[in-house]
């Protein structure tokens, strides 16, 4: 007997939302001018209109800033590397802030897929370790789960992917 995955019901997205089960699979990557920044231990790690977003069903929104845009002098290659499905080899960045070091808090794709060209150099980051991450000025939610970088702002519906009981969704 095989066990098939429960699949919640989305929540009704509210004016100004989209839902996240209304994102596409595959994911996809779309230009977004909404305002991106990381503020953490009171320094500017990055500060952005010109982000790429990763969308995935059931998934709240990836941002990917161009380097321009990051503090680049905060980062440092990590060895850890993973494999998206979708875009390809990641390489992870440890963030260094003070004498702070959070490791492989970002990442990016160097050969990602045709699909994710757009967003090749540019870096993502777990919102998770940050002291405050920002969407169009508001504090973001990260997205439940180790393994997940989504940002939960005002404007995404979920549920999302990450939260207990999920993992087959």
């Amino acid at each position: 007997m095989s066990r098939q995955p429960h699949h919640p019901q989305p929540d009704r997205a509210g004016p100004g939302q989209e839902s996240v089960w209304n994102y596409p699979r595959p994911a996809i990557c779309e230009p977004s001018n909404r305002r991106i920044a990381i503020i953490h231990r009171g320094i500017t790690l990055l500060d952005t209109s010109r982000a790429w977003r990763t969308l995935e069903t059931s998934h709240p929104p990836t941002y990917y800033i161009p380097p321009a845009d990051v503090a680049m002098d905060s980062l440092r290659p990590n060895s850890r590397r993973s494999l998206c499905e979708w875009k390809g080899q990641a390489r992870y960045w440890d963030v260094l802030i003070g004498e702070e070091t959070l490791r492989a808090a970002a990442w990016s794709y160097a050969e990602p897929t045709p699909a994710f060209t757009p967003i090749r150099d540019y870096l993502a980051f777990y919102p998770e370790p940050f002291d405050r991450c920002l969407v169009d000025g508001q504090t973001i939610t990260p997205q439940p789960g180790q393994f997940y970088g989504g940002w939960i702002s005002q404007y995404e519906a979920g549920p999302f992917k990450g939260i207990p009981g999920s993992r087959f969704w």
